[in-house]
C-alpha cells in the first residue's frame, strides 16, 4: 500500500500539522509520483492562511474533497501572484482532472477543507486512459466528461472510504492490474524530473520509426504534454530545490550561485528567472515563504 513519507508534523514552528506526502507502492512507482493530502478540520486559521500555493508542474492530477472546496484564485496580471482580493472561480465538477501546468497557480479554502490530490506522470495517464496530455495542459475539468466509466466508479469508491489510507489503498487496488497490463517494457523506477525527461526521450527515439528532432519532439510532446526543453527545465529547478533543503537541513547558508551551478543553470539569474516562471517568487521570497507562511505547506512536504 501506499507509504506515507512527509507530514507537516515537520512544519516550522507557528504553522499547523496538517499536510502529507504519500508514495505509491513500489509496482506503481513508475506511474505515480505521489498523493498530497491535505486537512485543516479542527485548525483556526485566518483568511489569508487559507490560501494554497502551487507550482508550475508537468505532472497531471486528480482531486478530491472530502470536506469543504477550494476555489481558484485569479491573478490579475499573468505576471502576477493572485491574493484575497483576486476573482476567485469554482474548480469543475465534483472530481477534477488537470493536466500539467506551465504557470503557478493558487487556491482559497473558504473554511475547514480536506482533500487528496493523486499526481501520475502524464505519460503514465496517457497509457493507462488514452488521454492526451498535451489537450489537458494548462487545463482542469470535471474529471466525469473525460475519465472512462470504470475510473469514475473507482472516483466513488474512494470517496466513500474511511480514512486516508483506505483511500489511497482503493485507489492502488484499481489502477495496479491496470498498469501493469499497459506500463512501457522498461518504466523508470525513479521520479525526479531530471531523469524522467531523460528516459522519456529515450524511448521516444526507440518507439516508432522515424527518429527526426522533430518526430521526437511530437512524441514526447504528445506522451507528456510539454516539449522536452520545458521537461529539462522542471528537472534543473527541482534539483535546486532539493539543495536549497540539504543546505539547509545540515545548517548551511543557501548560497544562490552555487545553486545555480550545481543544477546545471547558465547563471544565478538564470535561477532567478526560472524560479519566478514556475513558482510566482524569487528564490528568496520562496525560501522565506516555505519557513514562515501557511500558504506554501505544499512546498514543505515535498521534501
Amino acid at each position: 500500500m501506499a507509504t506515507l513519507v512527509s507530514s507537516a508534523a515537520r512544519q516550522p514552528d507557528g504553522l499547523i500539522p496538517s499536510g502529507q506526502l504519500w508514495l505509491a507502492r513500489p509496482t506503481l512507482a513508475a506511474c505515480l509520483r505521489g498523493t498530497i493530502v491535505r486537512s485543516t478540520v479542527g485548525h483556526v486559521l485566518s483568511d489569508e492562511d487559507r490560501i494554497n500555493r502551487f507550482p508550475a508542474t508537468p505532472l497531471c492530477s486528480l482531486s478530491w474533497w472530502f470536506t469543504g472546496r477550494s476555489e481558484h484564485l485569479v491573478p490579475q496580471r499573468p505576471d502576477t501572484m493572485a491574493d484575497l482580493s483576486s476573482p476567485r472561480e469554482a474548480y469543475p465538477g465534483r472530481w477534477v482532472l488537470a493536466g500539467p501546468q506551465t504557470r503557478p497557480s493558487s487556491s482559497h479554502c473558504a473554511g475547514p477543507t480536506h482533500a487528496m490530490m493523486v499526481m501520475f506522470m502524464p505519460d503514465a495517464l496517457h497509457q493507462l486512459t488514452g488521454l492526451e496530455p498535451q489537450a489537458l495542459t494548462d487545463r482542469m475539468v470535471d474529471a466525469q466528461t473525460l475519465l472512462p466509466p470504470e475510473w469514475i466508479a473507482m472516483c466513488e469508491a474512494v470517496q466513500r472510504q474511511a480514512d486516508d489510507a483506505a483511500r489511497l489503498e482503493c485507489l492502488e487496488d484499481f489502477l495496479e492490474p491496470r498498469w501493469q497490463a499497459c506500463r512501457p517494457t522498461q518504466p523508470l523506477h525513479t521520479q525526479r524530473y531530471g531523469d524522467w525527461a531523460a528516459h522519456l526521450a529515450q524511448r521516444a527515439a526507440m518507439s516508432a520509426p522515424g527518429r527526426s528532432l522533430r518526430q521526437l519532439e511530437r512524441r514526447i510532446k504528445r506522451w507528456a504534454g510539454l516539449p522536452l526543453r520545458e521537461l529539462r527545465g522542471f528537472g534543473r529547478a527541482e534539483q535546486a530545490f532539493f539543495d536549497i533543503i540539504a543546505s539547509d537541513t545540515a545548517g548551511e547558508s543557501v548560497k544562490w550561485a552555487d545553486v545555480a551551478a550545481g543544477a546545471g543553470f547558465s547563471d544565478q539569474s538564470h535561477l532567478c528567472r526560472v524560479t519566478r516562471r514556475i513558482t510566482g517568487y524569487a528564490p528568496q521570497a520562496l525560501y522565506q515563504g516555505i519557513h514562515r507562511e501557511e500558504a506554501f505547506w505544499v512546498y514543505r512536504i515535498w521534501v
